[in-house]
Order: structure tokens, then C-alpha cells, then sequence
């Protein structure tokens, strides 16, 4: 009788699930629009190409499609591991990721707490704009304007040639790509990045300053024990997002950058993905480059989020 009354309180929990859900999508259903959009994006423009990376596995042949293509196994992967660009493109992707991770992730939070620190609405609203701007500017403007400053003729030479210096033409140049390219990016993202910070600034109870102001905390004792550990949860989820992405070198700025003669510093594996699938015609065997890099951040988002966890209880899950 017991086990009949257990398996009974069973059915009927589960039976009420979908009535529940049912009805939270009736009382909130306009949430529920807002969402569908958005739901109906990722699954067709995300989920649904997954199937398409089978042909890593395969010997793709746009006749015979993906279903009638030879299987291959690992073999495109075998050859992308002992391929002579393999450590190159690695190391390169691995370098301007942690240069950007480690100079480029922490700068909107800095551009944050000065600008919190700025009590001139005027002036404060004036730096947001500025730093803004970049950010809505067509990347293709962009690297037009990083070739004009970097060219030997440019206003970097004119201020290196006024202190005494040699006039180079920097992209040219494989020891400048990276600094270029991470520093443009900072210039870029700085103040977008910004926007995050700022909204959880506006979060933090105004009566925690009060309460170090009475225990005689200046500016900065404020900042060091209200601002910065009031940050930190959005701090640690945007470093978990941006760790996942530190194998995702975007292609379109490289490719806008980069020449032959940089391509030992420059090539990434996104830009390397574009070349061979693209311009050569290896689909099979760029597929096979693209979701490695694909679990090699999926494991980056998975360890980072675990080790946040550990260490502070703040994660994405």
C-alpha cells in the first residue's frame, strides 16, 4: 500500500508539471514572445548547423553531400596536429588572446571606477560618448584608420621622428602586429565595456559608502571595500565569458591587418580557417580546425566557471 501511495504522489507531481509550466507561459506570455526570437535565432543559426560538422569527419564532396561523403575518422585532425602551421597558428591565437585577456579585460573596469570617482555630470557623460564611439564604427573604418596611423608616413612616425626616432611602417613589421592589434582593440571595446560595470555600480547600496564614511574610509577605502567587492560577481562572470572566447581571435581584424610578410605573428586559427576553407576549397579539413577550436573553449568556459566556483561561489551555473 505504501508503494502504491509513493508511485500515485509520483504521477500526480509529474503531472502537474506541465500544467505549471502551461501556466507561467499564459501569465507571463508577452515575456514569452520576447523570448521566441531569440530562441528561434539560436536554434536556427547555432543548433541546426551542428549537424554540419560532421565533415570534419569526413572526405566532404559537395556532390555527393554530407551524408554520401567518405568517412575519414580523425585523419583531418591528424594532419591539422602535424601540419607544419599547426604551433604557429596555435601560438599566435594563444598570444593575442592573453595579451587582450591580460591588458584588455581589466581596462573598462578601471574606465569604471575613475568615472565613478567623476562628480562633473557634464564631463562624465562627455567621456562616455568619446570612449563610446569607436565601438558603432565599421571595423573595416577602423583598420583603414590603424593603417593610416601606423603608416610610415602616419602620425605614430611623426611623433616617433619628432623625438629623434626612425620612421617604420609598422604593419610590415611582425613585432608590432600584436601590440597594434590588442592595443586598437582596447581602444575599441573600452568603453562598451564600461556599460556592464557601470549598471552594477548603480546596484551598490548607497548606505555601505555611508557606513565607511562614518568609520573614516576616504575615496579610496570606499573603493577598496564597498566598489570592488561589489563588482566582483559581474567581474567573474565576464572573465569566465571572455576565457572561453581567449581561442576566438575574430578573423575579420586579422584578415584586415595582416600580410604575408606578418603572417609569423599575425596568423591565427580563424584567419588559417578562412584561407584553406574558403580560399581552398578544404571545407572537410577547416571544419576539422574549427571545432577543435570549439572544444578547446568549450573546455575553457567548463574549468574556468568550475574553478570560480570553488574559489568565490560566483559562476555562469
Amino acid at each position: 500500500m505504501a508503494q502504491l501511495k509513493l508511485g500515485r504522489s509520483k504521477v500526480t507531481h509529474v503531472g502537474r508539471l506541465p500544467l505549471n509550466i502551461a501556466k507561467d507561459i499564459v501569465k507571463n506570455k508577452y515575456l514569452y514572445m520576447m523570448l521566441t526570437p531569440v530562441l528561434l535565432y539560436f536554434i536556427i543559426f547555432h543548433y541546426i548547423p551542428m549537424y554540419g560538422s560532421i565533415i570534419a569527419f569526413k572526405d566532404f564532396n559537395p556532390r555527393l553531400g554530407i551524408g554520401g561523403s567518405a568517412w575519414v575518422g580523425l585523419e583531418h585532425f591528424k594532419d591539422f596536429f602535424g601540419g607544419m602551421y599547426f604551433w604557429r597558428v596555435f601560438k599566435n591565437t594563444l598570444m593575442i588572446s592573453l595579451y587582450d585577456l591580460i591588458f584588455g579585460f581589466p581596462a573598462p573596469l578601471i574606465l569604471a571606477l575613475l568615472l565613478n570617482e567623476v562628480k562633473n555630470a557634464l564631463f562624465k557623460r562627455s567621456i562616455q560618448t568619446i570612449t563610446y564611439l569607436p565601438h558603432f564604427i565599421s571595423l573595416v573604418i577602423i583598420c583603414g584608420m590603424i593603417k593610416d596611423f601606423t603608416s610610415s608616413d602616419g602620425v605614430i612616425n611623426d611623433i616617433i621622428a619628432f623625438f629623434g626616432g626612425e620612421r617604420v611602417t609598422m604593419l610590415l613589421e611582425p613585432s608590432f602586429f600584436r601590440t597594434i592589434f590588442v592595443s586598437s582593440n582596447i581602444w575599441q571595446h573600452i568603453g562598451w565595456g564600461t556599460i556592464i560595470y557601470l549598471a552594477a555600480l548603480s546596484a551598490i547600496d548607497l548606505e555601505q559608502y555611508e557606513a565607511c564614511k562614518i568609520d573614516g574610509g576616504g575615496r579610496w577605502k570606499q573603493m577598496l571595500h564597498v566598489t570592488l567587492p561589489g563588482l566582483l560577481p559581474v567581474f567573474f562572470i565576464l572573465l569566465i565569458l571572455d576565457i572561453g572566447r581567449i581561442m576566438s581571435v575574430g578573423f575579420e581584424k586579422v584578415i584586415l591587418l595582416y600580410n604575408p610578410t606578418t603572417y609569423v605573428t599575425a596568423d591565427v586559427i580563424s584567419s588559417y580557417v578562412y584561407r584553406i576553407g574558403l580560399q581552398d576549397f578544404q571545407f572537410s579539413f577547416s571544419s576539422a580546425v574549427g571545432l577543435f577550436n570549439s572544444v578547446i573553449n568549450f573546455a575553457l568556459v567548463i574549468g574556468s566557471n568550475w574553478i570560480s566556483r570553488k574559489l568565490n561561489n560566483t559562476g555562469l551555473w
